[in-house]
């Protein structure tokens, strides 16, 4: 049986009435955890450019790509089957390869060479600093929807040096038997404050907004032209003792090539992450003890990659 049709509410980037967008984003972190972003001024040249030079990186020999391969810095290619990003699997391996970009500026980033892609890094920074602008301002009318100060998350030092990190994905079409049942991302949330999403179209993203029910009930997340899927992460969850929902998604096998790039956006590694006084009370104490987010990603990543 096909999964329910899933509607996501639609947020315009472009309104002027900030209040009434940012009551519609809380009533979608509050359901959803997740929703589209319209309007959000990256052009299609911008996607179209950024996509193309995804294909053209993940259309090299294995062997070419091995060369950039992940190391524990978390940056480079990472294979297929060489994550699981739900550690409770039977099934190891999740079927998709990634490449992985952290802050632009970072000295630990991996490029391909620029004889063989010759506009990779520039597409890469470029898109890099156009999706930040979007996060930034998407942070911005979050802290609104909590009925905060726009500028609290900055205020904070959240965005002081934030950590941005960009994931290319590629999911491939024809699929061994042997990996028959496999995903080509497994159940998972994401790990920071948002994640920003752009897809090439094909289907195959599903969420679970709840996640400790039984049987779990999955519904498809709908390509919407031109639109951005932006979903909340663990961090947000922390600080807003789970009003925000941080929810379970995943990627199917359709049996179609599938290309995909998120966008992470993360606080600084210092960056202290405890309950917002305002989403806490004595009936609703805190459900989590003040972290690092340096220390809460890198047990996240220390999991996802030791499967």
């Amino acid at each position: 049986m096909s999964p329910p049709n899933l509607y996501l509410p639609l947020i315009d980037l472009s309104s002027t009435d900030r209040a009434s967008t940012a009551k519609s984003i809380r009533q979608a972190c509050m359901d959803h955890g997740f929703f589209y972003v319209i309007n959000h001024g990256i052009d299609d040249f911008v996607v179209n450019s950024l996509f193309r030079e995804s294909k053209n990186f993940f259309d090299l020999p294995l062997s070419e790509k091995m060369k950039l391969e992940i190391k524990t810095d978390y940056r480079g290619f990472s294979p297929p089957y060489a994550e699981t990003l739900n550690p409770s699997s039977k099934l190891k391996g999740d079927l998709k390869e990634t490449f992985d970009i952290g802050p632009i500026n970072d000295s630990l980033n991996q490029w391909p060479s620029k004889e063989r892609m010759p506009a990779w890094r520039v597409t890469m920074e470029s898109y890099d600093e156009k999706i930040m602008n979007v996060a930034v301002r998407l942070i911005s009318l979050i802290a609104l929807a909590l009925n905060l100060d726009e500028n609290f998350f900055t205020k904070i030092g959240a965005l002081d040096s934030p950590m941005g990190f960009l994931r290319l994905l590629h999911y491939p079409g024809e699929i061994p038997e042997s990996e028959k049942g496999k995903y080509g991302a497994s159940a998972h949330s994401d790990y920071g404050m948002i994640t920003l999403l752009v897809t090439d179209g094909v289907p195959g993203l599903q969420i679970c907004r709840e996640k400790d029910r039984s049987p779990q009930l999955w519904e498809d997340v709908h390509h919407v032209e031109g639109a951005l899927i932006v979903n909340i992460g663990d961090m947000m969850e922390r600080w807003t003792n789970c009003i925000f929902r941080s929810t379970v998604h995943r990627v199917v096998a359709v049996g179609q090539e599938r290309y995909s790039v998120a966008f992470f956006l993360d606080p600084n590694n210092e960056c202290v992450v405890e309950c917002l006084e305002n989403c806490c009370s004595e009936t609703s104490p805190p459900r989590f003890p003040p972290i690092k987010c340096g220390d809460y990603l890198e047990e996240r990543f220390r999991v996802t990659y030791s499967q």
